[in-house]
């Protein structure tokens, strides 16, 4: 089988691998996984047999940008024209402990494919695209859309703890729903959801938030739900309302605010402003705020996931109320401080406020003439 993709012939691309005329060197794992899909690939990986100073070494010479972002483990980012590309030694595993690997340098290409998690990202391409697949499991599994660990789940899953999420994670992009998910992947992280709690909560919450991105997390998480993964990343959380959500169109912010929990930017350790849109949402979902003014006041996007979450709360159809949306996100309060030379300090920051409230009221419709009179 040959994988044909443009990036293939990228002039970066093609001046990586001219760096690399000496050593052995392969595409690797998600560029090529979603390169036999079709999907679009921004990330490209590639595996060498060269040494990581072997590497710098190669690609200095060839006059290309080289900064070493995990050379202890094997990985340096190359840049070309104007691309980047992470080039990893082939490794073997020397120990885990459930968060982080020691690595030894390899020149075999199977024992870095045995290594990895799943099936499916643990195939290889030659520069001209002819593929690879040392472990024999990931074209077959690809082809039928099944995620499945290589080997023993357990023994995955113990290396690091963080393929829990990764499993549905990529489940949820990748699977062919049909199929289910694999029943011993499944029982593996039932039975190692101790080895959560170990991880980073930053981890945690960029992994949760990449399976939010799917087109529809909802069988994902619920599976997350049924296993008690879902409760052990955080604690409260239900996968009820997403379900319902999944009907909807909704952002990932949106679909994690339908999970509940408590503390979720704490427990997830989200961005400031990743926290303080999940809190707006989880605010409003109970409140009556029209939809014109919550777009006014936050955007169209934002009134659109807030109505979204109101009628999966309540389990009611979604109203069509883009017309509203649209009209608030466009208003413009059309009075200003100017306009009440009479008032100053906080009686006149109460004033306006007044006026706003009977303009958005109003369905945005008071002139500015109609509100100072």
């Amino acid at each position: 089988m040959r994988l044909s993709a443009d990036w293939l012939t990228h002039p970066g691309t093609v001046a990586v691998f001219d760096a690399l005329c000496d050593h052995r060197a392969w595409f690797v794992g998600g560029c090529v996984r979603d390169g036999l899909l079709g999907r679009a690939v921004d990330d490209i990986d590639i595996c060498t047999d060269a040494h990581p100073h072997d590497v710098i070494t190669s690609v200095e010479a060839a006059s290309l940008k080289v900064v070493p972002t995990g050379i202890d483990h094997g990985t340096v980012t190359v840049i070309a024209h104007d691309k980047s590309f992470e080039i990893t030694t082939l490794r073997r595993d020397i120990e885990t402990d459930g968060r982080h690997a020691q690595v030894a340098f390899s020149t075999d290409i199977a024992e870095d494919a045995a290594r990895r998690d799943f099936t499916i990202n643990a195939l290889y391409a030659t520069r001209e695209g002819d593929i690879l697949d040392p472990n024999g499991t990931g074209l077959p599994d690809l082809s039928t859309r099944r995620v499945r660990f290589i080997g023993d789940p357990d023994a995955r899953i113990t290396e690091d703890y963080l393929r829990i999420l990764r499993f549905f994670r990529f489940h949820a992009w990748y699977a062919d729903p049909a199929h289910g998910m694999d029943a011993d992947a499944l029982a593996a992280c039932a039975a190692n959801l101790q080895g959560l709690p170990r991880l980073s909560k930053e981890r945690i919450g960029t992994e949760l938030l990449k399976l939010l991105r799917a087109p529809d997390p909802a069988p994902a998480i619920a599976a997350m739900d049924q296993t008690g993964v879902l409760t052990t990343i955080l604690p409260g959380a239900s996968s009820r309302m997403l379900t319902i959500l999944s009907g909807y169109t909704a952002s990932p912010l949106a679909r994690l605010a339908s999970l509940g929990g408590a503390e979720v930017a704490d427990n997830l350790r989200l961005s400031k402003a990743d926290a303080k849109t999940v809190a707006l949402y989880r605010a409003e979902i109970g409140t009556t705020t029209q939809p014109g003014a919550l777009a006014y006041h936050h955007g169209a996007d934002a009134a659109s996931d807030i109505i979204a979450l109101r009628a999966a709360a309540q389990e009611m159809p979604l109203p069509d109320v883009r017309d509203a949306i649209t009209k608030g996100a466009a208003a413009t309060f059309p009075v200003k401080a100017a306009d009440l030379p009479h008032l100053s300090g906080p009686a006149l920051g109460q004033h306006l406020r007044a006026l706003e409230s009977r303009w958005i009221d109003s369905d945005f419709t008071l002139t500015k003439a109609e509100l100072l009179s």
